[in-house]
């Protein structure tokens, strides 16, 4: 089999912040709002009077302080609650498209890679803003690479699992060089009147490109080494949107479609998988975890993170073998891990080890080893 290199990343930063105070100072005056018109309804214990957020709180339960958005108008405004983008005629470059470029010129520029030489594109993301056309072949018109493009789903897996797609395309020679993007607007699917869960996502672009090994200068970028690819059904981590939901009107605009979970059954049920993955990945490979010199993980908590962490490398773990970014650009889905890869992989050295894994809904689980050349 043909050996695959990640020669090159990107990462495409949105303009707008939103703070957790901003994003608290907004959800409190929502709560007030609410309780006051349904006071009466309170009262009479009808209806649940909802408590307020705070910095403290988010921080706490997540590890997030901050997020970037596309859009920031509507999000904070009570009466609103989301971001408010202005839909673009079918003929003007989308925007999950637009942010997905952004990522994948840096990317190829990294790389030393020119457009016209990518024979597949891969967008892998949680959300893509519509089924068809692919946004895939958008980005490929938008770009003008070669060959083909699809899209793919996997929730916050999708990154590493279309890294194992673009690595199997190579090895098998349908592919040269891959283009893997993960443009993730989360924030579209944030219910941002949910105590629980307004305060999770940011939005971001990140993107790898991969290629055959005799195509790559010497030295340069990562080897896959070997990868693993794990699901297991699970409603603990859910949306519900989708073209069905105009066929029965009176629920199509109810809460579970948007983004919402079950926290605790997450954290009880998915950490054994996780820790059991990688345990068998390692053991495939006659590794441990002290064999690597940085974990790349999915960033979605940092409770979670630290528990995979620990259970891998003990107690005393320093910020730089297992980064993390989440407290900058909170969960952004599958792009998370590739966040971390692409600010914290430069001080590699060749023969060094790195994982790169990814985790969340569907049950999903995807980890990739690499070696630095």
């Amino acid at each position: 089999m043909k050996q695959v290199v990640i020669s090159g990343s990107g990462l495409f930063t949105p303009p707008h912040s939103i703070s957790n105070e901003a994003l608290v100072e907004s959800f409190n005056a929502y709560v007030d709002m609410f309780n006051l018109e349904n006071a009466g309804l309170i009262e009479q214990g009808h209806v649940e009077p909802l408590s307020y957020s705070s910095s403290e709180f988010i921080e706490k339960a997540s590890g997030i302080k901050h997020r970037y958005v596309m859009v920031k108008d509507g999000i904070l405004d009570p009466e609103i609650m989301m971001p408010l983008i202005l839909e673009r005629g079918s003929d003007e470059l989308s925007m999950q498209a637009e942010i997905a470029v952004e990522a994948a010129v840096m990317a190829l520029k990294q790389a030393d890679v020119k457009a016209e030489q990518i024979d597949l594109v891969i967008v892998a993301c949680a959300y893509t803003q519509r089924a068809y056309p692919a946004m895939a072949i958008e980005i490929q018109r938008a770009l003008g690479t070669r060959g083909y493009g699809y899209d793919m789903q996997v929730a916050c897996s999708s990154a590493t699992f279309a890294i194992v797609a673009a690595a199997n395309a190579i090895a098998t020679g349908s592919a040269s060089r891959v283009l893997v993007i993960n443009p993730e607007i989360c924030s579209a699917q944030v219910n941002y009147r949910d105590r629980d869960s307004h305060f999770i996502f940011g939005d971001v672009a990140t993107a790898m490109v991969l290629e055959e090994q005799s195509l790559v200068a010497a030295n340069k970028g990562f080897n896959i080494v070997s990868s693993r690819c794990f699901t297991d059904y699970s409603n603990n981590i859910r949306s519900n949107f989708g073209f069905l939901n105009r066929c029965d009107p009176s629920s199509a605009h109810q809460a579970d479609k948007l983004f919402h979970q079950q926290g605790r059954k997450v954290f009880k049920e998915l950490l054994p998988m996780i820790y059991q993955h990688l345990d068998e990945h390692l053991a495939e490979q006659s590794l441990t975890p002290q064999s690597f010199k940085r974990l790349w993980l999915h960033q979605a908590n940092i409770n979670m993170n630290q528990f995979v962490v620990k259970k891998l490398l003990g107690d005393e773990v320093t910020p730089e073998q297992a980064p993390v970014v989440l407290d900058e650009y909170a969960n952004t889905a599958s792009a998370g891990s590739v966040i971390a890869f692409h600010k914290y992989s430069a001080d590699f050295n060749a023969g060094d080890l790195g994982l790169l894994s990814s985790f969340g809904a569907g049950y999903s689980i995807g980890s990739v080893i690499l070696q630095k050349r």
